[in-house]
């Protein structure tokens, strides 16, 4: 047997491939990162292209490991697609397909378990500041991420993977894709990619307009296709050709996109300049299994959908904080039986719900009549209170939920920011990657409980402002509650809980 130089490979330096590979280092695993470009940098990244929505759970995942108090963009920047005079109550704070919901709409007592000491539900931030952010959490962890280097081929053993980048040869236990919709892993790894095929071809591009007068600000729903300005020279369209352009992998010139907005906005517009422009579509697809042996998908790798609504990175930083904790678990010798198999069985119907989310979004945005009749009936619906708080719930992770069991209505959602009387959060003592044990009532039984299980499980006792109906939780790794009691805790049913996600100390 070839022994492992490392516990994990990981392809792919995005958000999705750096945050997980923080989750692992943090849980003391040896991780290197491939990445095939040489510079991280690119206009994708930057404002306006690279802006990204975050939703909830991701800002959870953030402040839970000390990382949210390092994006500075939110700070002064709310909504680079509102202009002054949508201040106030109506605010525009997000859309689905393209029709807008308003921050005066949302009824967040609703949500019944935000708390007033919660994180934010959405904050903006770009793809570029997010991977500095990670990248120098990762290093400081000691990940090693080498550039430059494509994975080009895999071989799976029992017992490890070893991956080839040119002349260049690496081992590990495992291997995970977070190397985008294109993961060199995923065909290499044997993974079924399973989908629909694309309604449009969608264009991001940077140009220099002589009349801009002529075309509309914001995004603008035509008898072709959309369009969206969003910055003057910044142009966003989606053409409804069966994503005909994107697959032929022709050269996008000055005169094709030209004619595409011509087209799509029905305005003689004339570009000057072409600075930069990439093409895209809304292809769904997803991996039918996101583990084959030693191999794992995480992000794209593992899903791709449309970039309408930008769930896709929320998406994919929800895998890695999902599957950190366990493949670290696993690593070590330290996961019950089906621990790694449930990251699969809990993220993948998140991913098909996405997927599907998205899909609903084109059909909509079709230019033919039916879709216009669902677009004017859903725009009816958005200014309504109810719909907008669904919408908004839907769009920023609130409803984002495990299938536990467990009688409890909290189990399985991500953990409430619980204020403690003196002060402290409860998020503020997940920053190590322990799973906790809440006690409200400093139970003797609980904490003995918990330190059967040594630094897997962390006892946290004290009276909160507001407990929401509980008096004991079990906490995982990623913020999710496994176990909760409103009355006396049953020690049974949480120490068989525990036994599910956590293995005790060896006596």
């Amino acid at each position: 047997m070839k022994e492992a130089t490392y516990d994990v490979i990981i392809s792919g330096a995005g958000p999705v491939g750096l945050f997980l590979a923080c989750e692992l280092a943090l849980a003391k695993c040896r991780v290197l990162i491939l990445e095939k470009t040489d510079n991280p940098y690119s206009p994708l990244k930057q404002l306006p292209f690279g802006i990204r929505g975050l939703s909830a759970p991701t800002i959870e995942a953030l402040y839970r490991r000390g990382l949210l108090s390092e994006l500075e963009i939110h700070k002064r920047l709310k909504n680079p697609h509102t202009t002054a005079v949508q201040q106030g109550p109506r605010r525009q704070v997000g859309h689905f397909a393209g029709i807008p919901f308003h921050e005066g709409d949302i009824d967040i007592s609703q949500w019944k378990h935000r708390l007033p000491s919660s994180t934010e539900t959405n904050l903006i931030t770009e793809m570029e500041e997010i991977e500095t952010v990670l990248t120098r959490r990762a290093e400081v962890l000691g990940v090693e991420i080498k550039r430059g280097l494509a994975l080009t081929s895999l071989h799976q053993t029992e017992d490890g993977v070893t991956v080839q980048s040119d002349e260049q040869s690496f081992h590990s236990l495992w291997l995970v894709g977070c190397d985008g919709a294109r993961s060199i892993v995923r065909k290499a790894g044997g993974f079924e990619f399973a989908g629909t095929e694309p309604e449009f071809t969608g264009y991001s591009t940077k140009v220099d307009i002589v009349d801009p007068e002529k075309l509309k600000p914001g995004r603008n729903l035509t008898k072709e296709g959309m369009y969206l300005q969003s910055q003057p020279g910044f142009i966003v369209i989606q053409d409804f050709d069966g994503g005909a352009f994107h697959n032929s992998e022709k050269p996008i010139t000055l005169e094709h996109v030209q004619e595409v907005l011509r087209r799509i906005s029905d305005a003689e517009v004339t570009i000057s300049a072409l600075h930069f422009a990439t093409t895209w579509t809304d292809r769904a697809r997803q991996a039918t299994s996101y583990r084959n042996g030693r191999i794992l998908l995480a992000g794209d790798a593992a899903h791709i959908h449309s970039p309408l609504g930008g769930q896709g990175l929320n998406l994919g930083l929800g895998d890695a904080m999902n599957l950190g904790w366990k493949l670290a678990a696993t690593i070590h010798g330290k996961a019950p039986n089906g621990l790694l198999d449930s990251y699969h069985t809990e993220r993948y119907p998140i991913g098909a719900q996405v997927l599907d989310w998205s899909r609903a979004q084109v059909m909509i945005m079709k230019p033919n009549p039916e879709s216009r009749a669902l677009n004017s009936i859903i725009r009816d619906l958005m200014d309504t209170q109810d719909t907008a708080t669904y919408m908004a719930g839907r769009v920023w992770g609130i409803f984002t939920h495990y299938d536990l069991g467990g009688t409890n209505p909290l189990v399985g959602y991500s953990v409430p920011n619980f204020e403690f009387e003196d002060g402290r959060k409860i998020g503020e003592f997940m920053i190590d990657g322990q799973g906790i044990l809440l006690d409200f009532d400093t139970n003797p039984s609980l904490k003995t409980l918990a330190n059967e299980y040594g630094n897997r499980i962390k006892y946290v006792s004290g009276r909160a402002k507001e407990q929401l109906g509980l008096r004991s939780a079990l906490i995982r790794p990623d913020g999710i509650i496994a176990w909760a009691s409103e009355g006396e805790p049953d020690l049974q049913s949480a120490r068989q809980e525990a036994s599910l996600w956590f293995t005790q100390l060896i006596s």
